[in-house]
């Protein structure tokens, strides 16, 4: 009989020797997740014998993991903003950096007093964005549109594991193309990675994740050019529009915004200091006195 604390050893060992970095740490999310133990029981249920058939699930998670499938993929969950999300083939794995877009969102909520507010996550996914917003505000309803049939069966499914599907309705689109009515939030997460790029990504993101997720064309621009050239006639007068992108792209996507009619109210980095969020307004909305309403100093942005 192997204990607990053998295997999660002999897990990091293997995938150290495979040159996967912070070993140790996925070593433990992966046996963690696998044997539905917290953390703190890794760590004190060390001594805990582990059954023949504990131990082949064990064995063929790692055999995956050493084809450099993801961790999370695996496991086929992640946790983002205190959510434990589902994904899938089709869906990217919800990241850490894209919680800066929900809690920049969050913060600008407050300009709606208690009204009810409707947001449109453009390229939902799993659902994570807009789930997470939802979960923050019970006043908040709206539409997850993606194109991918798969990810929208995955939102919905976490939409009912997290009690929100009352609120939350998923809509099949590329882009606008099936949405109807006003937003007083847009949001998106869209696909920003130049083409070219894409064949020298690690093999855990270029293997697995879903390549109409990853892929922006040949500048990694063309999401925001549709998401630019017709928002705003589904933004309401006050309303808001925030998307994610890439670590290079604030001035060239403020820019593509700038031009149909946009300004930008927010910039916000991640949590390696990489331009990561931007927030923008109509035009004809007065954004130096939203600023000064959100508490957002006049230079930033």
């Amino acid at each position: 009989m192997t204990t607990l604390a053998q295997t999660v050893a002999g897990v990091r060992a293997r995938l150290a020797e495979a040159g996967i970095a912070d070993a140790a740490m996925e070593a433990r999310i992966l046996v963690g997740g696998l044997l539905v133990l917290s953390a703190t029981e890794i760590f004190v249920g060390g001594d805990r014998l582990l059954d023949a058939a504990e131990i082949a699930k064990i064995e063929d998670a790692v055999a995956r993991r050493l084809k450099r499938e993801p961790v999370h993929r695996i496991l086929g969950r992640r946790e983002f903003h205190g959510l434990d999300f589902l994904i899938s083939t089709e869906t990217l794995e919800p990241r850490p950096d894209t919680e800066v877009l929900v809690d920049s969102i969050l913060d600008h909520v407050r300009q709606f007093g208690d009204r009810d507010i409707r947001i449109l996550d453009l390229g939902t996914g799993t659902g994570a964005i807009i789930l997470a917003l939802l979960d923050g505000v019970p006043s908040a309803s709206g539409i997850g549109s993606d194109i991918s049939a798969d990810a929208l069966n995955t939102a919905a499914e976490n939409a009912r594991r997290f009690g929100l599907e009352q609120r939350f309705q998923t809509v099949q689109s590329h882009w606008f193309d099936k949405i109807d009515g006003s937003f007083d939030i847009i949001v998106s997460n869209p696909p920003y990675i130049r083409s070219d790029v894409i064949p020298a990504l690690e093999p855990e993101v270029r293997n697995f994740d879903p390549m109409a997720a990853l892929d922006g064309g040949t500048d990694g621009l063309a999401a925001y050019r549709e998401i630019a050239s017709q928002a705003e006639g589904f933004l309401k007068a006050d309303g808001c529009i925030a998307v994610e992108i890439g670590f290079d792209q604030r001035q060239a996507v403020t820019e593509l915004f700038e031009a149909a009619g946009f300004k930008l109210l927010q910039a916000r980095q991640d949590y390696g200091d990489n331009d990561r969020v931007l927030i923008f307004a109509k035009s004809v909305f007065d954004v130096a006195k939203q600023k000064k309403k959100l508490g957002i100093p006049k230079e930033a942005g």
